[in-house]
């Protein structure tokens, strides 16, 4: 595959360059505004050497899987993949093509929380969020294809409110893939909602 650059790219490769872009912004190689110019390049890429260019100048292993010869495009391992919420007070949000973890460690004070899917990048099936929240909101924005299980989660003078039993889940189509979103811990003094993303206009 690496001496091949007009061969189509598959999901896999996608995700891999998508896990590399968000890697490179968490270390402080890209703005937010070239990740999300990059994401948007890579999930719109046919080719791998469209793939490859994307990451032509960020660090890289050979062996991971994009690419077509030296300097052109390797994909760097996964590292740690875990976001951490600690923010004490106002509001912190993760919407539009943010890169979905495969864990989210939840532990703000007196914070709005609200994680937005209805346009996420989704790379994996399960996304743990360990919750230890105090004295705010977590919103979740469940998009198409996000099956959200709280059975795991302690309410302590808290108050939930999902638009289906604790066990939702969103119908996906051809082109989204599922997202199981298991929640446990403990909210305290706070509150869940559940929110459905508004239906795209046909045509956007």
């Amino acid at each position: 595959m690496t001496d091949q650059p007009d061969l189509r790219a598959s999901h896999a490769d996608r995700d891999r360059v998508v896990e590399t872009l968000r890697i490179a912004a968490g270390d402080g190689r890209l703005s937010a505004e070239e990740l999300d110019a990059r994401l948007e390049a890579a999930l719109t890429s046919r080719t791998l050497g469209e793939l490859a260019e994307l990451t032509s100048d960020l660090p890289g292993t050979p062996d991971a899987g994009v690419g077509y010869g030296p300097g052109h495009g390797a994909v760097a391992p996964p590292t740690k993949d875990v976001l951490v919420i600690e923010q004490k007070g106002g509001q912190f949000v993760r919407t539009g093509a943010w890169v979905v973890p495969g864990r989210i460690e939840l532990r703000p004070k007196m914070c709005d929380v609200v994680l937005d899917f209805s346009d996420a990048v989704v790379s994996r099936d399960t996304l743990r969020i360990d919750a230890d929240m105090r004295l705010g909101k977590l919103i979740i924005i469940a998009g198409p294809g996000v099956e959200l299980d709280i059975d795991g989660l302690t309410l302590a003078f808290s108050k939930f409110r999902l638009r289906g039993d604790r066990h939702r889940r969103y119908e996906a189509d051809q082109d989204t893939r599922p997202l199981r979103i298991e929640i446990v811990g403990t909210l305290k003094y706070g509150k869940l909602i559940e929110r459905r993303a508004r239906r795209r206009r046909p045509g956007r």
